[in-house]
């Protein structure tokens, strides 16, 4: 008998409604290769449990015959049990203390945990992810919420007509509804605002591109970095109605030492030599996409400093909307307090007392940072997750988990994201116990 994989439902909340393989996929793969897979029933999931059962997949609530276990997001301990593998993002390699617990369990029943977030090429390259969606998703609602920010100002912009990402019922239907409302800039301009709209966004990634791809539904030019304080002067008939401009690290970082120069591999290596200056590009911008990955020895690109020396009731700073799709909690975006739900994406930050409130209204700037983005887009961010995944079900149902580390029969794309095996951690990830004993005391 071949191996017996398990899918999980989704329910940390009720916009998670992704799943790891869609049934087509599911399907495929059960025809093609000695495996078959039960997925658990669900009563949100984009892709219904008629869909699964209509190609030939099982659907039933227990999983316990399963040897390995998939999901997208974190399971939950009940189901973390047994030497079984599970591969799922499980936020836990940064050492995040709120899952601390969750890794602790696994190496505790001795299962194997696979990070989705750590299956990378020989270049450490991610090969799978669902940040090109968060961009698609994250730029929609911060242009959403500028549209509001700007007619809580007085001013009213074709803005105000783009809909939240989850209300559009399929990406395509979003871009052609964007590309409608592009048409009326390009002709009309935009509205009651007189001055360009800039938007600036921190990185080049995946999940910038998201970001980009729909920007370019609309009337955008893009400018370098070198141009942004002239274009912020500039009129619309010189400049254009929609601006955007891409941050690299070299423009968010310069080296402490004059005499040394920047150099992309040493500021990741060593970033205590560099300091940041990309607070001196945000008066210049109208929004603020921030989309890099982020750790604490980095510099931040916005402080709560910054804010209250530039916010307040009697200041009228231009930067409006800061999109935090990175999405870490007083991290880069020092500002970024909480994390919120799509039916209410966006906050004020007041820097005169570090509080939020929620909305577009108040003494501050506007922060977008819903940290699932990509359940927004549920169907087109699971085929796209399942293109990818498909192609590393039979490494992964071939392989006897029963071994040990070493022994593994993994690829090494694979084999680098396994961060726990057989109650300990893999040699890659003996870091987190750091974190584990800090969070054990």
């Amino acid at each position: 008998m071949g191996a017996i994989i398990g899918i999980r439902r989704e329910d940390k909340n009720k916009w998670e409604r992704r799943v790891p393989l869609v049934p087509s996929d599911l399907a495929e793969l059960q025809k093609n290769h000695d495996v078959e897979f039960i997925v658990q029933p669900s009563p949100i999931r984009v892709f219904t449990d008629d869909e699964f059962r209509a190609v030939g997949v099982t659907v039933d609530e227990d999983l316990s015959s399963a040897d390995v276990i998939f999901a997208v997001k974190e399971i939950p301990l009940a189901m973390l049990l047994g030497k079984k593998a599970f591969i799922y993002f499980s936020h836990t390699i940064k050492g995040q203390d709120y899952n601390m617990p969750m890794l602790q369990h696994l190496l505790d029943e001795g299962a194997t945990l696979i990070d989705y977030e750590r299956i990378a090429d020989e270049q450490n390259r991610r090969l799978i992810f669902f940040s090109i969606h968060a961009g698609y998703a994250g730029m929609i609602e911060s242009l959403v919420a500028l549209g509001l920010r700007l007619e809580l100002q007085g001013r009213k912009t074709p803005l105000l007509d783009i809909k939240h990402a989850y209300e559009y019922e399929s990406l395509e239907a979003a871009k052609n509804h964007l590309r409608e409302i592009g048409a009326v800039i390009a002709d009309k301009g935009m509205g009651d605002h007189c001055q360009p709209v800039i938007i600036g966004l921190a990185g080049y990634g995946n999940v910038s591109k998201g970001c980009q791809e729909i920007l370019e539904c609309l009337p955008i030019r893009t400018i370098t970095v070198g141009e942004l304080a002239d274009t912020a002067t500039a009129t619309v008939e010189d400049a254009g109605a929609l601006v955007q401009v891409i941050f690299r690290e070299e423009d968010m970082v310069e080296t402490k030492s004059s005499d040394a120069q920047f150099v992309l591999q040493d500021y990741y290596q060593r970033p205590g030599n560099y300091r940041g200056v990309f607070e001196k590009y945000l008066p210049h911008l109208d929004m603020l996409m921030n989309t890099i990955y982020w750790e604490e020895k980095y510099p931040r690109l916005v402080t709560h400093k910054w804010a209250k020396a530039n916010y307040g009731p009697d200041k009228n700073p231009r930067l409006q909307v800061i999109g935090d799709i990175s999405c870490d909690i007083e991290g880069s975006i020092e500002m970024t307090l909480k994390a919120p739900q799509p039916d209410n994406p966006y906050y004020v930050y007041d820097p005169a007392t570090k509080s939020t409130r929620d909305g577009v209204e108040g003494h501050g700037p506007v922060i977008m940072a819903v940290d699932n983005l990509p359940c927004e887009l549920p169907r087109e961010s699971s085929e796209h997750f399942s293109r990818i995944l498909r192609d590393m079900i039979a490494p992964l149902a071939q392989v006897d988990f029963g071994g040990d580390f070493g022994g593994l029969n993994l690829p090494s794309y694979l084999k680098k994201a396994v961060v726990t095996h057989r109650g300990e951690l893999t040699p890659n990830y003996h870091y987190l116990q750091d974190f584990l004993d800090k969070a054990g005391k």
